[in-house]
């Protein structure tokens, strides 16, 4: 903790609710306090954003918004948010306070974890990212820092949003890249673009330090260590720790495949996988727990308290010590059961630790030779000697032979498994194991085991070799840069690499010409599958407007900001005086930028409001319509009926704002319409 350091903070009370009595914690986004709500009196942990971020508004408003979807969220492996707030230029998140230590801490002072203990610490780990999936959020920062370790056995999951908020600010973070780069995904590496998936393999990055104590890639730079997650695969974590059994590796590799689609799809998923190989691993570790966890029951996978169980960590039992009898040579046999004709002793057997039978010091076995026999019941019992001589030898003869003989194993099942699993396990198994070369196919995905040689389920003997041909995934092609292009050229263009086109869609956009390509779903220079369909997205140029009904003003004022080159004739005509009473080109017509657009408007010749009269009193418990330009739409509606008016609303940009208004200012009576556009 650092409270010894001057901050302008502590002692201060924040926005008029939160008393800061000390600091905690300090990092590249925001400094952690401990705080009293003097309202609720109760103590929370107030994380303030540094100045860099608040004083950035797109990550203000940001972080607002994911302040409030975390805010929704309620998981018992969550840290809650309970306020959001600014008080001047400081920014703030009031939570849950937990004291405790975090997954890090636990990390740099025990080294690598037990694989059931890592287990039991990241099944609530995927509890709460599992939650927090289903309610469509993303984390985007799982890391061992965010996870907390509450002294009275809680494991809480912290900063939900807040990497997402600082994605999407102005501010340039390479020190925050730097900070969190051993666990982000490929696609977050390359593109940014994150989904739950991308947690997931945060997670199974997590999961092999847990096991290994340290991360799956180390460079000199981040860079370096970007470029392996995104060419490389996560090793198993058998290599670095033999003694880990199969199903962790299995796990791992499973939620850190670098193929997105690959990857369970989402933390609850990997859960499932979680709990059931923690099922499978033997209770094997005696060390007393840090840290209490809790599993779902089968009826609820989000790790919610209500029908889960703790797993404790139990000692194993020391197997029993054979004991033999003092004065015994090593190999002689003991007696199971009491001498019988001991003279004098009334010694008996006494079974020992290892339920074997023991025959006590100073028991003396039978010395009396058995009485002579006649010499033809000794000519026979040479006889019967020789022939159980000959029978011993043909005995030891087929044991030898049968020891001698190599061990005879079935080729395990390898297919669809990654290849370093694969090649793990058969190395378990005691195989030699061979590479061979990767094909490409289009049903097993890369980096997972096409097919093996010999086949699964032969019969081989024990150390010989397999060979593993690898998948390298269907034939992959990079969909070409055809923005610009016509639709035709665009066709051409995509068949000459192997792709072919799929849905067209028209939008329009004033800065591409008109039936040009805009660009591509997916996008160009993704690399995607040979002979798979990809999207075009045209410009449709400028879509004309539907303006008639508007007053002649706002009518020119918005096909003008579009682009327009406007042309008014007027006209004589029975509607109000200039009102937009024909256009052209007609509505939703497709034209280019610059294109001559002409309005016709009415003179007003003969035009009467319907309630007019030739007297003074006229106006009399009439409404003058009130000016809702540029207000929201809902918020002008509201305002208009409020004063006694009908509204109808025609759409012309559809962002909200009302752009037009007919009429505007006039004496009408009570229940006129009046017409917006938005």
């Amino acid at each position: 903790m650092d409270t010894t350091d001057a901050d302008a903070l502590v002692g201060r009370l924040l926005d008029g609710r939160y008393r800061v009595e000390s600091r905690v914690a300090q990092g590249g986004m925001a400094t952690v306090y401990v705080a009293l709500d003097v309202r609720l009196d109760r103590t929370v942990a107030v994380k303030v954003m540094h100045g860099t971020l608040s004083a950035d508004p797109s990550f203000v408003r940001r972080f607002i918004g994911e302040a409030k979807s975390v805010a929704s969220l309620s998981h018992p492996n969550i840290v809650q948010v309970f306020d959001q707030g600014t008080d001047g230029a400081t920014v703030y998140l009031s939570m849950e306070y937990v004291p405790g230590r975090t997954l890090r801490d636990v990390l740099r002072s025990r080294g690598r974890l037990p694989a059931r203990d890592a287990l039991e610490l990241m099944i609530p780990v995927l509890a709460a990212l599992g939650s927090a999936h289903q309610a469509g959020l993303v984390h985007r920062d799982v890391k061992p820092e965010n996870v907390l370790l509450a002294d009275d056995g809680r494991v809480k999951v912290v900063d939900f949003g807040l990497a997402r908020a600082v994605a999407a600010s102005n501010q340039t973070r390479t020190g925050l890249m730097i900070g969190t780069i051993g666990y982000m995904s490929p696609e977050q590496v390359t593109t940014g673009v994150v989904d739950a998936r991308s947690d997931v393999y945060a997670a199974g990055v997590m999961l092999f330090e847990l096991l290994t104590g340290r991360q799956p890639y180390e460079g000199e730079s981040p860079m370096a260590v970007a470029y392996k997650h995104v060419h490389d695969s996560v090793p198993p974590p058998s290599t670095l720790v033999p003694e880990l059994p199969p199903e962790v590796d299995t796990l791992v590799a499973h939620a850190t495949q670098r193929e997105a689609a690959d990857r369970p799809a989402d933390a609850t998923a990997l859960l499932v996988a979680a709990v059931e190989a923690h099922r499978t691993l033997p209770r094997d570790s005696g060390m007393r727990p840090l840290y209490q966890t809790v599993i779902p029951n089968r009826h609820s996978a989000s790790g919610a308290s209500t029908g889960a169980r703790s797993m404790p960590v139990s000692a194993p039992v020391p197997d029993a010590t054979s004991v033999m009898p003092s004065g015994a040579m090593p190999g002689a046999p003991v007696s199971a059961s009491p001498v019988p004709g001991a003279p004098g002793t009334g010694a008996r057997a006494v079974p020992g630790p290892n339920h074997t039978l023991i025959q006590p010091k100073g028991a003396i076995p039978p010395t009396a030779p058995p009485p002579a026999a006649p010499a033809k019941r000794r000519s026979q019992a040479n006889w019967f000697l020789i022939g159980l001589a000959a029978v011993m030898v043909v005995a030891v003869g087929a044991t030898g032979y049968w020891f001698s003989r190599a061990e005879v194993v079935k080729v395990p099942y390898l297919l669809g498994k990654n290849l370093s699993v694969a090649k793990s396990e058969a190395l378990q198994r005691g195989f030699v194991v061979d590479v061979l070369q990767s094909e490409h196919d289009n049903t097993v995905g890369e980096g997972k085991v096409l097919r093996t040689d010999p086949v699964a389920n032969a019969e081989v003997e024990a150390g010989s070799t397999i060979k593993l041909v690898p998948s390298s995934g269907p034939v992959r092609v990079i969909v070409p840069n055809i923005a610009g292009l016509s639709e035709a050229e665009a066709r051409v263009r995509i068949a000459d690499v192997g792709l072919t086109v799929d849905e067209i869609s028209r939008i329009p956009d004033k800065s591409v010409p008109r039936d040009k390509v805009m660009r591509t779903s997916p996008q160009i220079g993704s690399k995607i599958r040979k002979g798979a369909k990809v999207d075009l997205v045209i410009s449709a140029g400028l879509v004309m407007p539907d303006v008639t009904g508007m007053l002649r003003e706002q009518a020119e004022q918005i096909l003008r900001e579009q682009g327009y080159n406007v042309e008014i004739i007027e006209q004589e005509d029975a509607a109000q005086p200039g009102t937009v009473i024909a256009q052209s080109p007609q509505p939703k017509a497709e034209v280019n930028p610059g294109h001559a657009t002409r309005l016709t408007v009415s003179k007003g010749s003969g035009f009467r409001w319907p309630w007019d009269a030739d007297d003074d009193d006229s106006v009399d418990g009439f409404i003058t319509i009130p000016s809702v330009l540029f207000k929201n739409v809902h918020d002008a509606q509201k305002e208009l009926q409020a004063a006694g008016l009908k509204v109808k609303t025609r759409k012309v940009y559809g962002t909200g704002q009302v752009r037009a208004q007919r009429p505007i200012g006039n004496v009408v009576p009570p229940g006129t319409e009046v017409q917006i556009w938005h």
